[in-house]
């Protein structure tokens, strides 16, 4: 169930009723999974030609009216600014909105950036710059702000990766969303957006991104999400040594960069069970050698000399990787080969873990900065997730 495969979900649960009959949670959840599959199937029925028009070009930016009443901050002629995102900043910290239409016009313009970009992306550090690579942020939008706070608002010289799971499971990913598309839109050669598994449609209908962008805007604003999150790079290499990917690495032997590259990302909006862009999404290490099934029940798990075969293979020097929280907010494994960083501190409010980014100078030289969590308003997480949300993945 917490994976969404609800018709292999139902056969489980029809199985465990059959049984213990007596077991009224059972029987609670498998009429809740019979109501999702067939709500499903209806959907199915009744969906329109899959090659119309995206939703992001029947959007008329110019016949959303601002009213007068409204004292947020305004795209001036269209055009984004740093003082802009900067006003948006404080005003989401103060739990305020911005304009749909302003809203509209950020996911617009980042979706036309990552349009025109390949499937793996090459990031180069220019002299006198460094480059910033976060982990999951998670929707927790006081953490992210505290990553400005030590690290610096993104800018030419000070360059940011964030590494995929933006939002999901943190009740204020509207708010990191527009906060990143922001920066992107503005600095498009020093702020680079990985896809993670939280930025598909199953788990931001389970995990809460769905029904937060309903409750705090409209669901054509999700769908336009949805569209974007489709085109996101699914890997960055940087200096043509270190790979970044949001999961990991692959259930064969013999994948290039190239393939990386040449992924049709477009072809399928969300990931295919066993194709490479679920692999890239969904993979994590593991100590011993060889491969293991996945403890997600999506992807697989790499061990070392998998790991040391592809960077080998690819004439590259390293491996980083987020999807794992870790209780310093980092961990370097498969002989110093392999990095995981996870940057929302105290997971879901439960965890208790430290947050951590990993600063890249141009000679590629790495340095960890560890931090806590900071006090947030009184939502509690998974606040706008469905009832299956609290199952981890």
């Amino acid at each position: 169930m917490a994976l969404c495969r609800f018709k292999d979900a139902l056969q489980d649960f029809r199985i465990v009723a059959k049984k213990d009959p007596s077991d009224t949670s059972v029987k609670a959840k498998l009429a809740e999974c019979k109501k999702i599959v067939n709500k499903i199937e209806f959907e199915k029925a009744i969906s329109v030609d899959p090659r119309q028009k995206n939703l992001a070009e029947t959007i008329d930016l110019n016949a959303i009216a601002v009213d007068s009443s409204y004292d947020g901050p305004k795209l001036a002629d269209g055009q984004i600014t740093r003082e802009f995102i900067e006003d948006m900043m404080e005003c989401f910290k103060n739990q305020k909105k911005i304009h749909r239409k302003y809203a509209f016009q950020i996911i617009l313009a980042v979706r036309k950036m990552m349009l025109e970009l390949p499937s793996l992306v090459d990031v180069t550090i220019p002299q006198n710059c460094k480059l910033t690579v976060c982990g999951d942020v998670h929707g927790q939008f006081y953490d992210f702000l505290n990553i400005f706070k030590i690290n610096g608002l993104p800018s030419e010289e000070n360059m940011y990766l964030f590494n995929g799971d933006f939002v999901d499971r943190g009740s204020f990913s509207v708010e990191v969303i527009l906060t990143l598309f922001a920066f992107k839109w503005l600095y498009p050669t020093s702020v680079y957006l990985t896809r993670g598994n939280h930025e598909t449609d199953d788990m931001n209908k389970v995990y809460g991104f769905e029904g937060e962008v309903k409750a705090k805007y409209s669901e054509q604003m999700f769908e336009l999400f949805s569209e974007t999150f489709t085109a996101l790079p699914l890997a960055h290499i940087v200096n043509q040594k270190i790979l970044v990917v949001h999961g990991g690495l692959f259930s064969k032997d013999d994948v290039t960069l190239d393939d990386i590259r040449n992924i049709d990302r477009f072809g399928k909006r969300q990931p295919e069970h066993g194709s490479l862009m679920c692999e890239l999404l969904w993979s994590d290490p593991q100590p011993l050698p060889g491969r293991g099934p996945s403890k997600r029940g999506v992807g697989i798990q790499f061990g070392p000399d998998v790991t040391e075969k592809f960077l080998k293979r690819n004439n590259i020097d390293l491996l980083i990787r987020s999807h794992e929280v870790k209780e310093n907010g980092y961990v370097i494994e498969h002989n110093g080969k392999c990095i995981t960083v996870f940057s929302a501190p105290n997971y879901c409010d439960t965890i208790g873990n430290k947050g951590a980014l990993i600063n890249i100078t141009p000679d590629l030289q790495l340095n960890y900065k560890t931090f806590e969590a900071v006090p947030h308003p009184n939502v509690r997480p998974m606040a706008y997730a469905s009832q299956f949300g609290g199952l981890f993945t």
